[in-house]
């Protein structure tokens, strides 16, 4: 059974470890966009628990038998002129460890942030999805996520 609960300071060695496979996975589909460190387990972790005491970013783990196997990092955003949108929620992260895949821990994890931002007076929740990440673009889709944006990357002047 999965349990959803909102991060502590003593989950930052886990949430390090989730945050750096999260950190991984994209840096494989395309080292030149995505952002690889030295030791990111320790980075991420100290990101994410550094978050915990800001009212306006949610931080919860997914944990199963008392392991940490999924997170989930959303916060609340002001209008954008930049991003043409107005206040909303974002969910910046969502990871879940293989082990704990295709068992509704993704979606727990998203239903709990959604209803965060919507108890925060948001009506409107965002997210990016990396190019190629199906399955989780259709678990969004499932939430009733819609394609509202395509980002593009140039390295090099061609």
């Amino acid at each position: 059974m999965i349990d959803i609960r909102p991060a502590t300071q003593s989950d930052q060695l886990p949430l390090g470890r989730l945050g750096a496979a999260l950190m991984r996975q994209h840096h494989a589909s395309d080292p030149r966009r995505f952002l690889l460190t030295d030791r990111p387990e320790e980075g991420y972790g100290r990101f994410l628990v550094g978050l915990l005491a800001n009212p306006d970013y949610l931080v919860l783990v997914a944990e199963r038998a008392n392991e940490v196997v999924g997170y989930v990092l959303a916060g609340l955003e002001p209008t954008s002129w930049r991003d043409l949108r107005g206040p909303c929620g974002f969910i910046h992260d969502v990871y879940v460890h293989e082990s704990a895949r295709r068992e509704g821990t993704g979606q727990s994890l998203l239903r709990a942030a959604i209803a965060w931002v919507h108890s925060r007076g948001m009506s409107q929740v965002v997210l990016w999805s990396k190019s190629g990440n199906d399955s989780a673009q259709r678990l969004f889709a499932k939430l009733g996520f819609r394609d509202t944006m395509i980002e593009m990357t140039l390295d090099e002047v061609p």
